[in-house]
C-alpha cells in the first residue's frame, strides 16, 4: 500500500476508486448517490418541462419532476484505506454523448433497474460490455416491491452467469453501501482471476 510521510510519520494514503451509477431515467441513480454520500453530494438538476415531453418518456415515472442533465456527485468511505468516488450519470439519450467522458478511469459501475422499466437497462449493460467495465445490477425494489427474483431477472436481461445481480432499496443508506460492496467483491474476483489467467503466446 503507498504511504506519504506527514509530521515525520508514514501514514497510509487511501485507495480512491471511481464508480458509474448508470441506468435509465427515473430509476433512482440521483437518490442513491445522495443516501450513500457522506458529503453533501453534486446534483445537476432542472425541472422537467413540457417542452421536453416528446424526449422524455415519463411512463411508470409520471410523479418525476426534475432530471439529471450531467452529473451527480458523492462520495464514500468503505474502510480507512478505500475511498469511493461516485458518478451518476443521465439517463435521457440525448445526454449520453457525455457518459464517455464520466467513464475515464472508472473501476466499474452499478446499473440500476426498475422492473416496470426492464428496457431501459439495456443501453446501459450493452456500453459497459463494449468497454469491457465490470458492472452489477442493481434492481431498485421501489416502495418495498420485489416482484421478480434474480434469477428473473438476469434471464430477462441476458447477463452472463458472473454478473452479480442484486436487490435494493436506492433510499435505504445501507442497500445502497452494500450494492458498492457487492461491485467491490466483483471488481475484485475478476482482477485475481485474470492475474491467475495465463496468457497466451502469438501465434
Amino acid at each position: 500500500m503507498a504511504s506519504a510521510v506527514l509530521d515525520g510519520r508514514a501514514r497510509a494514503v487511501p485507495t480512491a476508486i471511481k464508480i458509474l451509477v448508470a441506468g435509465g431515467f427515473g430509476v433512482g441513480k440521483t437518490t442513491l448517490v445522495s443516501t450513500a454520500s457522506e458529503i453533501m453530494p453534486l446534483h445537476t438538476e432542472e425541472v422537467l418541462t413540457s417542452a421536453g415531453e416528446i424526449a422524455d418518456d415519463l411512463s411508470g415515472v409520471e410523479q418525476k419532476t426534475s432530471t439529471t442533465v450531467t452529473m451527480d456527485f458523492g462520495r464514500i468511505t468503505l474502510a480507512d484505506d478505500l475511498i469511493l468516488y461516485l458518478f451518476g450519470t443521465p439517463g435521457q439519450d440525448r445526454f449520453w454523448f457525455l457518459w464517455d467522458e464520466l467513464a475515464l478511469g472508472a473501476l466499474g459501475a452499478v446499473v440500476l433497474a426498475d422492473t416496470r422499466r426492464l428496457d431501459d437497462c439495456f443501453p446501459s449493460i450493452d456500453y459497459f460490455e463494449r468497454r469491457n467495465t465490470p458492472f452489477v445490477v442493481a434492481v431498485n425494489c421501489f416502495y418495498g416491491e420485489q416482484p421478480f427474483q434474480v434469477d428473473a431477472v438476469r434471464r430477462a436481461l441476458a447477463l452472463d452467469d458472473n454478473v452479480p445481480v442484486v436487490m435494493c432499496d436506492v433510499r435505504d443508506r445501507r442497500s445502497g453501501r452494500d450494492v458498492l460492496i457487492t461491485l467491490i467483491e466483483h471488481v475484485r474476483a475478476l482482477t485475481l482471476g485474470s492475474a491467475h489467467t495465463p496468457v497466451s503466446s502469438p501465434s
